[in-house]
């Protein structure tokens, strides 16, 4: 019997090193322009907003809310084994959204809804790289 594919891992760049080191640490990292103070994701050299490579990282809440959602039931084969999942779109309480899974609750659209409360979940998936996932605020570990 074959085994199953693998599943991709992030590979962080310079750019990203602080996003991942951080979570590792259970921190969420983000970074905030200091012209502007526009927070945002993903990790860049320069503010999106003002173009200013005057930046900073700082730690985020955790906190989000739900944006958007989409129940995946027919996966690439590397995830085929965790059908059905939650795949969403969060928003930052600092602003910026992000694309994550949903976990400690069930793939259901019935149990999900729009600006629900959300609380950070880390996910070691290595002895490199941990994930930053969501789940319902006040939902445990």
């Amino acid at each position: 019997m074959a085994e199953a594919p693998r599943k991709p891992l992030p590979v962080p760049t310079p750019e990203t090193a602080p996003y991942w080191e951080g979570l590792k640490r259970r921190e969420l990292r983000i970074q905030r322009c200091r012209d502007c103070s526009q927070a945002y994701f993903y990790p860049r050299p320069f503010c999106p907003r003002c173009f200013s490579a005057n930046v900073e990282w700082f730690t985020a809440s955790g906190r989000a809310r739900l944006h958007t959602f989409e129940v995946i039931h027919r996966a690439a084969p590397a995830f085929a084994a965790d059908v059905p999942y939650v795949l969403a779109v969060v928003e930052l309480e600092e602003g910026p959204r992000m694309m994550t899974n949903l976990v400690g609750v069930a793939p259901d659209p019935a149990q999900l809804g729009l600006d629900m409360p959300l609380e950070i979940s880390y996910e070691d998936v290595s002895g490199d790289i941990t994930l930053p996932k969501f789940r319902p605020a006040g939902g445990g570990s």
